[in-house]
């Protein structure tokens, strides 16, 4: 299993930097709808939709969603940085709900559980995550800002699967994920310290306290959008999203982090760029 793990995830990596360098921005964030798509069809699943029409009617809305969005704050024209901040920093206070039901759960699930509400996020964490996405690369140093995230998110994922198989004792959130631990936690944040370490001795001109104020939580909000998704897994009682991934499930079981942190990310840079 670690074997085919790595195998994909190297694959992905390589994708995705190979589209970060050779593609043009608009070619990427274009690029990147089809990625959130995929997702898309996979949180239609989640939703209990079963229906071939019923999941392309939720991918049409999806795309509407993300084309409207890209208008709104120009990804394709002028992009309006405080437009794209503000749709970011609304999201958030959807998340710090999000991190009520997921303390509440499964009591919580008679608030988010219905179709309706299940629809209506997905369409909003979605599109607000390609919106985060797209208005960070659109930023200058655009890209090497990107890559920085996806670093934290990938930081936070595996220095908690290492650090939970090796030490982990205390379960996180036993009713949600059983296999995550405070342990892994703190195993994620030793490697976000040794990042800023890392970035700290690149950059001569570095903010560290702004640094500090970016990387940290970013990678804590990776980690309660792992929960969300697994959250959502276990209430359908399903172990992935898909298998279109061998070794990690599906697009959306990659994306879980990314959708919280990304916003995240985007807001806390658009107030206090360390660099």
């Amino acid at each position: 299993m670690f074997k085919q793990r790595f195998a994909t995830a190297s694959v992905l990596a390589l994708l995705f930097v190979s589209a970060l360098v050779f593609f043009s921005t608009s070619a990427f964030v274009s690029f990147i709808i089809l990625v959130v798509l995929i997702a898309g069809w996979e949180w239609s699943g989640l939703s209990r939709i079963e229906s071939v029409s019923g999941q392309l009617l939720f991918l049409l809305g999806l795309l509407l969603s993300m084309l409207l969005a890209s208008d709104y704050v120009g990804i394709y024209s002028q992009f309006n940085q405080l437009l794209s901040y503000q749709i970011c920093f609304s999201v958030m206070i959807l998340w710090a709900v999000i991190f009520l039901w997921l303390q509440g759960y499964p009591s919580s699930a008679i608030l988010w559980s219905s179709r309706p509400v299940m629809l209506v996020l997905g369409l909003v964490l979605l599109t607000v995550t390609w919106v985060a996405l797209a208005s960070i690369i659109s930023l200058e140093n655009g890209r090497f800002l990107l890559l920085l995230a996806v670093v934290i998110i990938i930081l936070a994922d595996v220095g908690g699967y290492m650090a939970g198989k090796l030490f982990g004792r205390h379960k996180l959130a036993p009713t949600i994920s059983p296999g995550k631990t405070w342990e892994g936690i703190l195993g994620g944040m030793v490697l976000q310290a040794l990042l800023v370490v890392i970035l700290v001795l690149s950059f001569a001109d570095i903010n560290v306290l702004n640094l500090c104020l970016l990387v940290f939580p970013v990678a804590i909000c990776s980690v309660i959008g792992d929960l969300f998704e697994s959250m959502l897994k276990r209430h359908r009682g399903i172990k992935d999203s898909s298998n279109l991934l061998p070794g990690h499930g599906g697009f959306l079981d990659r994306l879980d982090g990314v959708m919280a942190a990304l916003p995240m990310f985007f807001v806390i840079l658009s107030k206090a760029n360390p660099f």
